[in-house]
């Protein structure tokens, strides 16, 4: 009897796992979006610093590489991705439809 009780106990729990999650708030969505804005924003300035390391070295190789090498090579110039602003696009957001004034006859 013990083990029917057991197995009724957890076809119960299992079922509640299956169970629909609710959909994400507007402010959860908005939330998100923030988010992925500055994980890509943080991204670029990653770059930035990459390229102006990389810019760096290449200088230091060129003035010691000097007298080995005839021309310099030209490195393209690094795009600063400035400060963080977050700006969620107003076109995307739902708004409520407006109602058309009825017309009489």
């Amino acid at each position: 009897m013990n083990k029917i009780g057991a197995w009724f106990l957890a076809s119960v729990l299992t079922t509640s796992a299956w169970a629909k999650l609710p959909a994400p708030s507007d402010e959860a969505k908005a939330k998100a979006a923030e988010a992925a804005a500055k994980t890509a924003h943080a991204g670029k300035v990653d770059g930035f610093q990459l390229c102006k390391s990389q810019d760096k070295v290449a200088a230091h190789v060129q003035r010691t590489n000097k007298a080995k090498a005839g021309k310099p090579v030209a490195t393209p110039a690094c795009a600063d991705p400035g400060k963080f602003e977050y700006n969620p696009n107003p076109a995307t957001a739902t708004a409520a439809p407006v109602p058309s004034p009825a017309k009489k006859s």
